[in-house]
């Protein structure tokens, strides 16, 4: 599958093909329209935006509910994709946590995927895709282990890196050594 397939099969888990409208800029909020030289607009379908890849380090970054993703790493699996990392990211702030998936390809010297999905900071869970990538196992321990990220699913969910008996996640914004 060449990367215009897996961009359009990735297009097609969103139904809805209209471009979502970024917030305004301080500037043009101020009545300044025009634009940073050398900037251009990215392509966004619902969730799904193509990035440059010299610029940002991989080709496509999909933002998508739990829910969607298994769908989503199926497809990226039968194009030929292995997981790089899965992390996580604390947004305190949004009383959110965001699981970050990276995708990459052996055939491709530039084609890589993020997929992002977020899960609310009081119950975080989203489902695991070890059954679909068995290494992913690894990375969802260790994104539980620091996070405190529950990944449904998953056939052995302990800790990897923290004691057994930790009952904290040292990643977290408001954790307290």
């Amino acid at each position: 599958m060449t990367n215009d397939n897996v961009k359009q099969a990735l297009r097609d888990l969103f139904p809805d093909p209209e471009p979502v409208v970024e917030a305004a800029t301080d500037a043009e909020a101020e009545g300044d329209k025009k634009k940073p030289a050398g900037k251009k607009e990215e392509p966004r379908i619902n969730g799904l935006i193509e990035r440059d890849h010299a610029v940002h380090g991989y080709d496509i970054d999909v933002q998508l509910d739990p829910g969607e993703l298994l769908a989503a790493v199926m497809i990226i699996n039968k194009a030929g994709f292995f997981i790089e990392s899965i992390t996580g990211v604390d947004w305190i702030k949004e009383e959110q946590l965001e699981v970050v998936y990276d995708f990459s390809r052996y055939d491709f010297d530039t084609c890589r995927i993020v997929i992002r999905t977020r899960t609310p900071r009081s119950e975080p869970k989203v489902p695991t895709i070890s059954k679909i990538y068995p290494g992913a196992n690894w990375h969802e321990r260790e994104t539980h282990d620091f996070f405190g990220i529950k990944f449904d699913g998953h056939p052995h969910l302990i800790p990897l890196l923290l004691p057994e008996d930790a009952d904290f996640h040292p990643l977290l914004k408001d954790f307290k050594p």
